[in-house]
């Protein structure tokens, strides 16, 4: 009995996997109301009570994709960056882990969280909630790296974290939007590498340590 019972909870684990990777990669491209459980069922050739027994509803689902998609986010992204020391070299690798990962398409529709933002932004209600706490956790994160370079001597003292962070995610999410209109995959991100660096260079200390120089 408890092989059996074992081996469903496996399945059922796999079949969650499965839904919630291709729900991700579907919203990057139509947004989460491109979603529906009949849709995820039949793609992945599930039966749709099945679907339903994991998520419940269409907002469930849609809660668990943004779950699924931070998940992916931290693993490209924010992981290895909080392996690197604090200060510039964290917040760079911060912007440079971003970059590859929107660039690489980790999602097809470039940045998961760009895409769904987006559509919910004016439509309140749990997903748009859901939405708020994740951005809110990655500029957190930005501006508590940028402030630990402050507090470093690495970036001088009289630097605006607030407006210094807005600056960096605008680069950011500017690059992935030309990259998807235009289709281009290297232009925009050059450019907003280089919008970076020419930022963080004009507010870094002259002994700080610059690790843009040493990816040239």
């Amino acid at each position: 009995m408890t092989t059996r019972t074992d081996g469903r909870v496996q399945r059922g684990d796999q079949t969650r996997r499965a839904v919630l990777r291709r729900a991700v990669d579907i919203a990057s491209v139509e947004g989460l109301e491109g979603l529906s459980l009949g849709r995820l069922a039949k793609e992945l050739q599930v039966s749709k009570s099945g679907v339903f027994a994991h998520f419940g509803s269409k907002e469930e689902l849609q809660l668990a994709a943004i779950r699924a998609g931070r998940r992916i986010f931290a693993d490209h992204v924010v992981d290895g960056a909080l392996e690197v020391r604090p200060g510039l070299s964290r917040l760079w690798r911060l912007f440079e882990n971003w970059a590859v990962y929107s660039q690489g398409r980790v999602f097809p529709g470039g940045c998961f969280f760009y895409t769904v933002n987006a559509e919910f932004e004016s439509r309140p209600g749990r997903v748009r909630d859901a939405l708020v706490a994740t951005r809110r956790e990655w500029r957190d994160l930005l501006t508590r790296s940028a402030a630990d370079a402050v507090q470093l001597g690495e970036l001088s003292a009289g630097t605006d974290v607030e407006l210094l962070v807005f600056e960096l995610a605008s680069f950011l999410e500017t690059a992935n939007s030309d990259s998807l209109l235009e289709d281009d995959l290297e232009r925009p991100y050059r450019l907003a590498r280089a919008a970076v660096v020419a930022r963080l260079s004009a507010l870094a200390a002259p002994d700080a340590p610059r690790p843009w120089e040493a990816e040239d």
